[in-house]
Order: C-alpha cells, then structure tokens, then sequence
C-alpha cells in the first residue's frame, strides 16, 4: 500500500469530528449537520497546507519548484546528456525535454519518499 493510501486509511478508520466537513441536511425535523470526511484529494491538500492536520495523521507533504541548476542535473541523470553553456539555452532544453519542475516530499510513519513532477 502506498504511503499516501496507508495515511488516508488511518484517516477514516480514525477521523474525529473536528477533522471532518460537514454538510447540512434538510430533515423532517429541520435541517441538520451531518459530518462526512474528506475525499483522498482534500485529504492530501489539507496536509499539504494545515500543519496541525498533517502532524495529526502523520503525514508530511512538501512541495517545492526545482532550480535550473537541479533541473540541468536532472537531464544529466536522466537521458545524459551534457549541458548547454546559456541561460536561455539551458531553459528551453529542460523545458523541451519535459525535465521535471517540482520536487514533491512525502513522510510518514519516519520514512520519506522524494518525487518528481513533470512539467504540464
């Protein structure tokens, strides 16, 4: 199981009330607020931006956008190939080759996975 599916999991088997949105109902006895949890999407975007939330469930997700210099590394280590000596020229070859753009870190349970997102 991955490492996102295993914190979600954890998530809804023990969900308290405050961590949950709710939504209002109509009744018969009037309107009422019923508490559902998150989908797995909201799940990850509230650990990416409450830190209170994410250090409950244990999940650490950070994003950050990769220099050139990395991205350059980058194409080095992955389709070898030597760099470029201009900034422009360096640009348009990592964009061209769709090098990735953010490095993306996950931990959980005291184990970190590091990814890469390709451009769009």
């Amino acid at each position: 199981m991955s490492t996102i599916n295993e914190a979600y999991e954890n998530y809804l088997k023990g969900g308290h009330i405050k961590w949950l949105n709710q939504v209002e109902v109509d009744t018969p006895i009037g309107k009422i607020n019923i508490p559902i949890p998150h989908t797995k999407e909201e799940f990850i975007n509230k650990c990416k931006t409450d830190s209170e939330f994410s250090e409950k469930w244990g999940l650490k997700i950070e994003e950050r956008e990769l220099s050139l210099k990395e991205r350059l590394n980058l194409v080095s280590t992955i389709i070898g190939e030597e760099k470029i000596r201009t900034y422009e020229d360096n640009l348009e070859r990592v964009d061209k080759l769709n090098i990735p753009t953010k490095l993306i870190t996950i931990t959980y349970n005291n184990k970190t996975i590091e990814s890469y997102e390709q451009p769009r």
